[in-house]
Order: C-alpha cells, then sequence, then structure tokens
C-alpha cells in the first residue's frame, strides 16, 4: 500500500488552475497565429488591388501610324470623327465622362466616344488620347490608347462607327476637373 505521504490530495479547483495556465497560451498562441494569418490575406488582398491598377498598360503609340504633319494627315484626320455615344445621358456634350470612386481612395473617370469613319478606307489602327483639363484648358491628367485594333473592333470599316472609351485614374476630390477632351493622334488606313 502506498504510503501517505506519497499520496495528495488536490481539490478540483487546483486541477483546474493548473490546466488554465497552458490553455491560456494555446489560446493566446491561437489568436495570434488567426490575427497573423488574416493581416496576411488582407495585405496580399490590397496588394492585387494596388499592383492591378498599376499594371503596365499595353503600348500607348501606334506603329506605323500617320501622324500630325505627314502627308496623308490633312486628307484623312478631319473624316475620323470622334463624337458622342448616342447612350450618352449627357444631352449636347461631345464626349461622355463617368466618374467612380475606388476602394483605393482615388477617382477614376471613363471618356467614351463613338468614333465615324468617313474616309473611304478601312481603318486599321487608330490611336486617341484622352484628357481630363481644368479651368485653363490645362491637362490634369492625360491618356494616350490604341483603340482600334481592340477587344471591341479589330478595324472600322468605312462609313462605320464603333464605340471607344478610355479609363483615366488616380484624380483626387481637389483635382479642378472642368471640361473632357479626346483627340486622333494617330491611325492607319489600308
Amino acid at each position: 500500500m502506498a504510503s501517505k505521504q506519497n499520496m495528495e490530495v488536490r481539490s478540483p479547483g487546483d486541477m483546474a488552475a493548473e490546466h488554465s495556465i497552458p490553455e491560456e497560451k494555446s489560446r493566446t498562441t491561437l489568436i495570434v497565429v488567426v490575427a497573423a494569418i488574416a493581416a496576411v490575406f488582407i495585405g496580399a488582398f490590397f496588394y492585387l488591388l494596388m499592383r492591378n491598377s498599376a499594371a503596365p498598360s499595353p503600348p500607348t503609340s501606334l506603329q506605323g501610324a500617320v501622324r500630325p504633319g505627314a502627308a496623308d494627315w490633312d486628307k484623312y484626320s478631319k473624316l475620323i470623327v470622334l463624337d458622342d455615344p448616342a447612350d450618352c445621358p449627357e444631352e449636347g456634350s461631345r464626349f461622355c465622362a463617368v466618374e467612380a470612386k475606388r476602394a483605393l481612395g482615388d477617382i477614376q473617370m471613363t471618356l467614351r466616344a463613338t468614333v465615324r469613319n468617313f474616309t473611304g478606307h478601312t481603318i486599321t489602327g487608330l490611336e486617341v488620347m484622352a484628357a481630363v483639363v481644368d479651368h485653363d484648358n490645362k491637362p490634369v491628367r492625360q491618356r494616350t490608347r490604341i483603340v482600334i485594333p481592340s477587344g471591341g473592333a479589330a478595324e472600322l470599316l468605312p462609313n462605320k462607327t464603333t464605340s471607344i472609351s478610355v479609363l483615366i485614374d488616380g484624380f483626387t476630390e481637389s483635382d479642378d476637373r472642368a471640361n473632357v477632351k479626346m483627340d486622333v493622334t494617330g491611325f492607319i488606313v489600308k
């Protein structure tokens, strides 16, 4: 038989206190691990948002295009017309501009227009410059984009139209966004 000296009698409260210290440590460790994993996921989410908004855009210069000063520029440039889209809610404006706030805190603007081809030739390449200007008609932000060929149209046949859009981001509330403009900066006809 065991002696009385080797046998200790413990109360249930003593056992609970003995077990609570390791349980608290494991709970604290679990909370820290879960918080770290959540922080990594949130950080990765914002990284992807920033990366997508700052992703390199396709080339902005149309290779081999007719540009201002070239012989064919004066002949064809006035026959490529940028006009107001039919579904634009702003009556009488030359281009349709829509602004939207992004989760990153800045504002992006989408400028839309309808391209009309009166050249008598098929347009296989079209480059436009879109800008948001202030009250002094100075660009606040601008972007040059190749709109033909693009996902919407590979080419523009004579006497046909196509819709184009240019996205410009990075605006703040304090930017003076008085007006928008779009101009043809280069084209290729066949």
